[in-house]
């Protein structure tokens, strides 16, 4: 599966942007998608992340209630929807890709280690 991130820019704390990750494998809808960020020095953070299918929806607790995932099975596409943005969100979001059968658990769905397939990063500035 190849990942082919957009979105990323600057903002002002307060504002929104919409990160997107287009899959280009064939059965991109039996896979499930996660997106995670990275600051410089520090460990990859989960964000959020989505069950093939789209029902089931995970988030970290440093985003839940601001940020929302979802996908386009039509489009072969993901979405993150950033809003009331914070200066602390600045950082690279990378999407990620795992077959479904990869993942049997919530705690797996938020683990870097699950994901085999990446994207190349988009860089998120939120300035205060």
């Amino acid at each position: 599966v190849q990942l082919q991130a957009s979105g990323g820019g600057l903002v002002q704390a307060g504002g929104s942007l919409r990160l997107s990750c287009a899959g280009s494998e064939r059965h991109f809808s039996s896979y499930h998608m996660g997106y995670f960020r990275q600051t410089p020095g520090k460990e990859r953070e989960f964000v959020a992340a989505i069950s093939w299918n789209g029902i089931s929806k995970f988030y970290g607790d440093s985003v839940r209630g601001r940020f929302t995932i979802s996908r386009d099975k039509s489009k072969d596409t993901i979405f993150l929807e950033m809003n009331s943005l914070k200066p602390e969100d600045t950082a690279d979001y990378y999407c990620a890709a795992a077959h479904y059968s990869q993942i049997t658990t919530a705690q797996g769905m938020g683990e870097v280690s699950s994901y085999d397939h990446w994207g190349q990063g988009t860089l998120v500035t939120v300035s205060s």
